[in-house]
């Protein structure tokens, strides 16, 4: 059993979008396919990945460091024995050989993206969902059948006023979504609250709304922002400063009462422990948001969660960036609070599978072997053509 081949490329998820730090204008994500030699169904098994939006692809460094690694290794030391399968763990352990500590950002990108398509791999060849996988590996066997949801958007875009936004938090709502997310920083505070005040129009009760600074605040706008919204008695205030400001996050917290949500920009264990350390953050009420696939992967992620439990953290108050399906089979199968979905935007990369609808805000996951990237038709014929064809 080995791994023979690794294929990456550069995909464009540009859009006219912006949040209250950057635009999407020229935004690019990785797409990687690490093709085995194991067959099932006459063909050779292979597994899919990309790198979730907000940071650009990651070809280079793969290609230069990371993917050579894998593909120099004794192909012996890279399965996994015990289960008659690739081990995602030495795959990891090979990928970052010869890297020094700290420096997260870029490589844990590129390492996270070629992390999922192991995992994919590693249940297809199982013949699991990875869900099902990670459940019966690291929980007893015990899944989550469905996983709660929450519709981002309400970013800012050009010529879009407060009616767009509220037919866009209408069709959210059409769709199943009972809870939406959306941007708030860019514009003026009392600009803001209109906006704010117009998606509640459509959401109703303040449970039904987060709003995303996306970490542009300063404290003393911070606090003001916090101020202005608490009478709205909103779900979460999100990623309000720079992200590893622990002191802004601490301080913060002295003063806005109500739960708060970040992490979606900490790309390891140990900026996540230096959060729960150090950023004021309250387990009882607030939420973390790390993101596998930009956070060295799931090798990764499980170390940050072994990490949040010893400092008393239930893995319930994670729900992760990313709208994905990877998130969503680590939320289903590893316990997790719900995930982030994209009905709009980042297409086809953001949503879950074909034909699973979104019911009161949960939804299901597809019965296939692996992530599920064959159950969404539209994305699964964007990897194929990028990397297989």
């Amino acid at each position: 059993m080995r791994i023979v081949e690794i294929r990456e490329k550069t995909v464009s998820i540009a859009s006219n979008i912006a949040n209250a730090y950057i635009d999407f204008s020229k935004m690019t994500c990785s797409v990687v396919a690490v093709v085995t030699d194991v067959v099932r169904d006459g063909k050779p098994v292979v597994g899919f990945g990309f790198n979730s939006n907000g940071r650009y692809g990651q070809g280079c460094l793969m290609r230069e460091r990371i993917v050579p690694r894998v593909l120099e290794a004794d192909p012996d030391t890279l399965v996994d024995e015990a289960n008659g399968n690739l081990d995602p763990f030495a795959i990891w352990d090979r990928m970052m050989i010869n890297e020094k500590p700290g420096g997260h950002g870029e490589r844990s990108v590129a390492v996270g993206t070629l992390d999922m398509a192991i995992w994919d791999a590693v249940a297809k060849i199982e013949g699991k969902p990875l869900y099902r996988l990670l459940a019966d590996r690291y929980r007893g066997g015990v899944a989550d059948d469905k996983v709660w949801v929450y519709a981002a958007g309400g970013y800012y875009s050009p010529n879009k006023g407060n009616d767009a936004l509220r037919d866009e938090m209408r069709s959210y709502r059409d769709r199943g979504y009972k809870v939406c997310k959306m941007k708030v920083g860019l514009a003026p505070l009392a600009e803001d609250l209109k906006r704010i005040e117009a998606a509640l129009e459509v959401v109703g009760d303040g449970q039904n709304l987060c709003v995303d600074v996306n970490g542009r605040f300063d404290i003393d706008t911070a606090i003001a922002f916090g101020e202005a919204i608490k009478p709205y008695n909103l779900r979460w205030y999100e990623e309000v400063g720079d992200p590893l400001d622990y002191a802004l996050q601490a301080e913060l917290s002295k003063h806005y009462e109500l739960p708060m949500a970040t992490g979606e920009n900490l790309f390891s264990m140990q900026d996540a422990r230096n959060l729960l350390r150090f950023g004021g953050m309250r387990p009882d009420r607030d939420i973390l948001q790390f993101d596998c696939a930009l956070s060295y992967g799931l090798v990764e992620y499980m170390r940050t969660l072994k990490m949040m439990e010893e400092h008393g953290w239930s893995s319930r108050r994670i729900v992760p960036h990313g709208g994905h399906q990877m998130s969503l089979n680590i939320a289903a199968g590893l316990h997790l609070g719900g995930n982030e979905s994209y009905p709009d935007v980042f297409k086809p990369f953001g949503g879950f599978a074909d034909g699973v609808a979104v019911e009161d805000s949960y939804v299901g996951l597809p019965q296939v072997p692996g992530i599920g990237f064959e159950a969404k038709s539209e994305l699964y014929a964007l990897l194929r053509r990028e990397l297989m064809d």
